[in-house]
């Protein structure tokens, strides 16, 4: 058995035609027949219901055919990860990450895999959520970093970090003068969010439902600095990761206040497109990232 003879199959299973098969693939008829005859000899059953017209798959048939796909898929992306390898002159891997996660998380690991890996080259880029999924399943990026991942049976997600979140506010804002807060201090506060569609938005609503808080958004935005910008200048608080926040901290921009009722974390993870092939190097930097150190 072999992919070409596979792919013939399949195309019979889809195509539920012994001469359209053969025109496809610029055969005769007696060929795909040949084939058809050695797999079923092979396998030791029949794969075709002949006397149906159009042709039908048994149940064993069936079997092979999804089968079949899927080492047809599985090898045809074995042989798009081997020629990008073979025409990848500079070693290089490419990470995509939501800003706040590539800026205040990811440096500590990078620098140690450089340590180990000073000849590879670590590009990484920042973009929202969904073109991180959608670059990570093109195979344009190797590694996504994302916050509140999404399971997908074509990717591994993999735990990152869990970060802490806290209370965001201004200095000079009634709030501030708390050590620890409870989140039903919040009821009906001027809140700056993230959009609706954001995953962290949709983690942070469900931590204030079960508390049964009500806060009132008067701003939305799609990225962390951009909220923060909206807290210094005391337009609302907001709950963000405190790593988020060190900057702000350091200048006194920004008050971080931690909760009182229980330790609130948002969850990050690392995304792969299932059957990727790595490097030594990648396969290491990924391990390195799952230890969280």
């Amino acid at each position: 058995m072999n992919t070409d003879m596979l792919k013939v199959f399949c195309d019979l299973a889809d195509l539920r035609s012994f001469s359209k098969t053969a025109e496809k693939h610029l055969l005769s008829q007696s060929a795909i027949s040949q084939q058809l005859a050695q797999l079923e000899l092979m396998l030791k059953c029949q794969l075709i219901n002949r006397k149906r017209r159009p042709i039908e798959l048994t149940k064993s048939g069936q079997l092979l055919f999804q089968a079949a796909k899927d080492i047809l898929e599985r090898y045809e992306q074995f042989q798009n990860e081997m020629r990008v390898l073979q025409k990848t002159s500079v070693s290089r891997i490419n990470i995509g990450a939501i800003f706040s996660i590539g800026m205040h998380t990811l440096p500590d690991y990078i620098k140690k895999f450089m340590a180990n890996y000073p000849n590879i080259n670590v590009h990484i880029e920042y973009f929202n959520v969904d073109t991180i999924y959608n670059k990570i399943l093109s195979g344009e990026i190797d590694i996504g970093i994302v916050a509140v991942p999404k399971r997908d049976k074509r990717l591994e997600v993999y735990d990152f970090v869990d970060e802490l979140l806290v209370l965001a506010c201004s200095p000079s804002h009634p709030l501030a003068q708390e050590s620890a807060i409870d989140i039903h201090k919040l009821q009906f506060e001027k809140f700056i969010a993230f959009e609706k569609d954001i995953p962290s938005r949709i983690w942070i609503d469900g931590i204030l439902s079960t508390f049964n808080v009500s806060i009132q958004p008067v701003m939305e935005f799609d990225n962390i600095e951009t909220i923060k910008r909206a807290v210094e200048i005391n337009l609302g608080v907001s709950i963000l990761p405190q790593i988020a926040l060190l900057q702000e901290l350091n200048s006194g921009t920004i008050k971080a206040i931690p909760f009182s009722n229980e330790r609130f974390v948002r969850p990050t993870g690392i995304i792969i497109r299932n059957g990727k092939i790595f490097s030594q190097a990648g396969r290491y930097l990924i391990e390195l990232l799952r230890k969280k150190e």
